[in-house]
Formats: C-alpha cells, sequence, structure tokens
C-alpha cells in the first residue's frame, strides 16, 4: 500500500472507531443546523479533527479542506476531508454513513479512502495502482443497457432551484432502468459503483467532500466520471454522472434533454 495512502486508511478508521462508538449514544449529542435539512453534530467536527490530526502528524505541511473546518494550509498536496458523510442517516440511527478522504496533488487526486463503519468495509485506490475493497480488486459492471441497470442517486435537499429538471431526469430514468436507489451517503454510492454493486449514480450539487475519493475508486476500477455533460469540472460544480463504460454514455444521453434550459446558472455547459 502506498505510504500517503497508509495514513490516510488510519485517519479514516481512527475516525470510524469514534462514530461506532457514538452511534448507540445519538440521543445525547450536540447537533447544530447549518441549513435547511443540513446537520453537523460533534460526531462530525470529532472525526474531522482526528482526521486532520493524524493526516499532519505524518504530513505536516500538507494542505486541508474539509467538510467541517474549511481550508487550511497551502501545499501541492492538499486533503479533501468528508469526516461523516450521510450524517442525517447517523442522527437517525439510519445504518448508512462513512468516512471519506482524498489526496490530491497538482490538482489530481492520487489516493482515496472511503470507510463504512457499520460494515467495516474500507474501500481504497491509488491512481494508476487499481482500487479494492478490504484486499480485493474492484471491478465495475459490464452490464450494457439502461434497462438492465440498478443506478444510484442523490435527492436535492438543502437547494431546491432544479428540482424541476432533478425531478424530470428522476421520471425519465425510472421507466429506463430496473432501478433507482437513494440510500443517503454520495461517497459510499460512489464506492458502490466501483464496487459493481451499482450500474451508475448521478446527483446534482454535492461538494468536492462528497465525490473526490469516490471517484477515483471508479476511475481505478475501470469506471468512467464526468459532469452532466461529459467534462471533468465535476470537483468544482457539484454536478456528477459516474458509471461503468456502456451505461454512463447512456445516462449523459437520458439527460441531456433535461439539462438546457432547466438547468441554469452554474449548470450552463463549459466554454471549451
Amino acid at each position: 500500500m502506498h505510504p500517503m495512502l497508509n495514513i490516510a486508511v488510519k485517519a479514516a478508521r481512527r475516525a470510524g472507531n469514534l462514530i461506532h462508538r457514538s452511534a448507540d449514544k445519538i440521543d445525547h449529542l450536540t447537533i447544530t443546523k447549518k441549513s435547511h435539512a443540513d446537520f453537523v453534530s460533534e460526531v462530525d467536527r470529532a472525526a474531522e479533527q482526528t482526521i486532520i490530526q493524524t493526516l499532519l502528524e505524518a504530513y505536516p505541511t500538507h494542505a486541508i479542506l474539509a467538510e467541517e473546518s474549511g481550508s487550511q494550509g497551502e501545499s501541492e498536496f492538499l486533503w479533501i476531508i468528508d469526516p461523516l458523510d450521510g450524517t442525517t442517516n447517523f442522527l437517525h440511527g439510519l445504518p448508512q454513513y462513512s468516512v471519506s478522504i482524498a489526496l490530491q496533488h497538482k490538482g489530481i487526486i492520487t489516493q482515496a479512502v472511503v470507510y463504512d463503519p457499520v460494515k467495516n468495509e474500507l474501500f481504497t485506490a491509488t491512481r494508476g495502482r487499481g482500487a479494492f475493497l478490504n484486499d480485493k480488486r474492484l471491478r465495475v459492471t459490464k452490464r450494457l443497457h439502461l434497462a438492465d441497470s440498478l443506478i444510484g442517486t442523490g435527492f436535492p435537499y438543502t437547494r431546491f432551484e432544479h428540482m424541476d429538471a432533478y425531478m424530470a431526469i428522476f421520471k425519465d430514468l425510472i421507466q429506463k432502468t430496473s432501478g433507482l436507489r437513494r440510500p443517503g451517503s454520495a461517497a459510499l454510492d460512489l464506492a458502490w459503483v466501483a464496487a459493481g454493486r451499482y450500474d451508475g449514480f448521478f446527483e446534482i450539487g454535492l461538494k468536492p467532500w462528497d465525490m473526490a475519493a469516490g471517484c477515483l475508486l471508479i476511475t481505478e476500477a475501470g469506471g468512467m466520471v464526468s459532469d452532466l455533460y461529459g467534462s471533468d469540472t465535476y470537483l468544482k460544480t457539484g454536478y456528477i454522472c459516474a458509471g461503468n463504460p456502456s451505461i454512463h454514455p447512456l445516462l449523459l444521453q437520458t439527460m441531456a434533454p433535461h439539462l438546457t434550459p432547466a438547468l441554469s446558472g452554474q449548470l450552463t455547459r463549459p466554454v471549451k
């Protein structure tokens, strides 16, 4: 295992253990509302500090971009951290949440960890070396047709300006696939695409820490990741489409009629 990935795994496991220990004490946690349907608990903050401390002990000059504490430091190495992806699930006792840690070097994601503390599933990837679940090599599915495919998604939950377009995409895909699923942790959803549990995934309005690790897992497992137009701006726009090499373009094709002009603002076709 790459030394930097090894440190990321140590950080993710420490955070996961902290989260797992707190799962029985949900009623006693301090919870803050950041915005509509967007919550943070003391567990999110404690897990994040555990991750940052572990990473900076090993690499004190590296920069950090974390969901709760924002950005710190300047370096060509940037750790992108979501300490508890699926906080709402966690706070309701729904066992679907994860820790996500990615390393970006000079703008390219090179290391990725997504850890599910409930199932003790550790998804890892190093750029150019493949993706793994625990010690098993991951490959995306080989399904060729939307009609046979299972697609993951996430509903808009804090910003609703694109709700009509999202619902049009949802309505179209629910009729063209064998099913849509929305478990509530985007980082884990992306890891599941890499693991072949989904054939594809799409969502509108994610943050870099939701996506960074999962996207490397998918590409290292032989899959494809883009924004909703097929370009590579997803970490900036927050709009993502992923899947195996056959399903990914079919998802883009199905979404295309609903993107313009229904999706405005950030979701305009990038200038080439």
